[in-house]
């Protein structure tokens, strides 16, 4: 009798061993999957926390760019609360001197004193860029103060190339000298092509892969060849998505065809650069 209660016994205890090693084990699978979520979590966070400081430096960076036009120092620019840009008498002065060898056509459209801030912005702009081949296609406009060069690919690259031709080196070197005479210039360099199919195995994906690599070709012969510094310049691609013209004749593809060349100035630095060669004339007239 004593036997088999015993036996009896130890199979109790072995049956509830087994129970608890099952236990044991989705106890562990739990354990496991909740660190591998902390672990995705903590990620997850870290990135968000790193998105929210760029995003928090960027508004800082416009915020000091607004309240910079907001106060008036040294005779700069000053925006007022309304919108409206007021100048000081230096700054006044130095348009004058400006806009005297403007053309009387491109003031005639000048109604308010950002249009004349434009239009001078621009003609700055031209006189750097002087001396460029006569038949080279270049147009120069200013948006905002925003000034922006259109330079037809076929002065840069040759056809469903990114690889730059020695016949852009003038145009380019003059670039590099209005951006290299003013290091708070920002320049984006974009790329456009027309609406054509890459090739099928070509050694360009598609219109994007072309129009970024013409871009970064650009940046590259600015940086590398003309010494303009790599933190002012930044690389774009439209592809065939932002054309001047539709797509339905080899004249219109050529024009769309081109490279994009926009250059943010800092209005600031611009009209101190106006008041010093208006000073440097005062002095040759004394």
């Amino acid at each position: 009798m004593i036997k088999k209660i015993f036996i009896a016994t130890g199979v109790v205890l072995l049956t509830t061993s087994c129970v608890s090693k099952k236990k044991y084990t989705e106890l562990e699978s739990q354990y496991n999957t909740t660190v591998s979520q902390l672990q995705k979590t903590r990620v997850e966070k870290e990135q968000l926390e790193n998105r929210m400081n760029e995003i928090e430096m960027r508004v800082d960076r416009y915020n000091a760019k607004i309240a910079s036009l907001k106060t008036e120092k040294d005779g700069m620019l000053v925006s007022q609360d309304n919108g409206d840009l007021v100048m000081s008498e230096n700054n006044k002065k130095a348009m004058r001197a400006t806009l005297k060898d403007v053309p009387a056509a491109k003031l005639a459209g000048a109604t308010t004193l950002k249009d004349s801030l434009n239009v001078a912005i621009a003609h700055n702009m031209s006189k750097k860029l002087s001396g460029l081949p006569e038949n080279s296609d270049l147009n120069v406009s200013v948006d905002e103060t925003v000034v922006m060069i259109d330079i037809d690919d076929d002065m840069l690259f040759k056809d469903s190339s990114y690889r730059i031709g020695k016949d852009a080196d003038g145009i380019l070197n003059r670039i590099a000298q209005v951006v290299n005479s003013e290091p708070s210039l920002e320049v984006l360099i974009v790329g456009h092509t027309d609406s054509r199919t890459v090739k099928e195995g070509s050694y360009i994906k598609d219109n994007w892969d072309l129009s970024t690599e013409r871009s970064a070709s650009i940046v590259r012969r600015l940086e590398n060849k003309f010494n303009v510094s790599p933190d002012q310049l930044i690389v774009a691609g439209r592809g065939s998505y932002d054309p001047v013209v539709a797509n339905d004749s080899r004249e219109n593809m050529a024009k769309n065809r081109r490279t994009q060349i926009v250059i943010m100035p800092n209005l600031d630095k611009f009209f101190a650069l106006l008041e010093s060669e208006v000073a440097a004339v005062d002095r040759t007239n004394d």
